[in-house]
């Protein structure tokens, strides 16, 4: 029998279903500020041209789902989205003076135990109304959206929430590593697409439903980032660095 948390056959931890006393959302001051910061690099340190911002909602809960090429994809859309948003990030990156800041910014770390934690901390910020931003891939790479975790789309039907796709471009480019940072006043591109709503069918089994959002939300993000790469000239990196340390093809 493994040791790992219990979960059902949709993959998502069964502690992450439990009701919880109190809400273990992080604070929304933290983004409230951070999103300065972000703005910052996205508008002052680089040119990063934003379209769809009034795609997200203005108010209520909504999820971000953003693909991911390198390190400062979050920061950037943090910096244009329309709102402060809360992004879960690798709970590795929550260390020394970095990790300081991620906690005091409000951003949700994704822990080793299959990331139960990380969903209930998202939902609860859900389900007080906020904007909480994922990247479905779930590691940095290509950005194609060629595969996505189930972990938002648990959060989209339990959140009762809004999953607006981002596509990322220009953060990074072949050749450059995962933790690249963009040179000054590079091009970079984010743009919002059109709000999903996802809903379980009556009568259908709580797996078929998780599986059918999650997919709906994969094909509307490589939708997105393509037809986005092919507007901007901006096009995904061709490289996987993660893939090709593993060894992977």
């Amino acid at each position: 029998m493994s040791g790992g948390p219990a979960s059902d056959p949709s993959g998502v931890p069964d502690a992450a279903r439990a009701p919880r006393p109190g809400s273990t959302a992080p604070s929304p001051a933290g983004p409230a500020w951070s999103r300065w910061v972000g703005r910052f690099l996205a508008r002052g340190v680089w040119a990063t041209e934003v379209t769809g911002a009034a795609n997200v909602p203005a108010t209520g809960p909504v999820l971000l789902a953003a693909n991911h090429i390198g390190l400062m994809d979050g920061p950037v859309v943090l910096g244009v989205a329309p709102r402060p948003v809360h992004f879960l990030v690798k709970e590795s990156m929550f260390v020394g003076p970095l990790g300081w800041v991620l906690h005091r910014a409000g951003q949700i770390p994704v822990d080793d135990d299959g990331g139960r934690t990380a969903l209930v901390a998202a939902l609860d910020v859900l389900r007080r109304g906020g904007a909480v931003g994922v990247f479905p891939e779930g590691t940095r790479g290509r950005g194609d959206a060629a595969g996505a975790r189930a972990g938002i789309a648990w959060l989209a039907l339990n959140g009762h929430a809004p999953v607006v796709p981002v596509a990322v471009l220009g953060t990074r480019r072949t050749g450059e590593g995962v933790g690249h940072v963009p040179g000054v006043r590079r091009r970079l591109a984010v743009e919002f697409g059109t709000p999903l709503v996802l809903e379980r069918p009556h009568g259908t089994s709580g797996r078929a439903a998780l599986d059918g959002a999650n997919e709906a939300i994969r094909v509307a993000l490589s939708r997105l980032v393509a037809s986005s790469s092919a507007r901007t000239g901006l096009a995904l990196p061709t490289d996987d660095p993660n893939r090709t340390a593993a060894g992977s093809p």
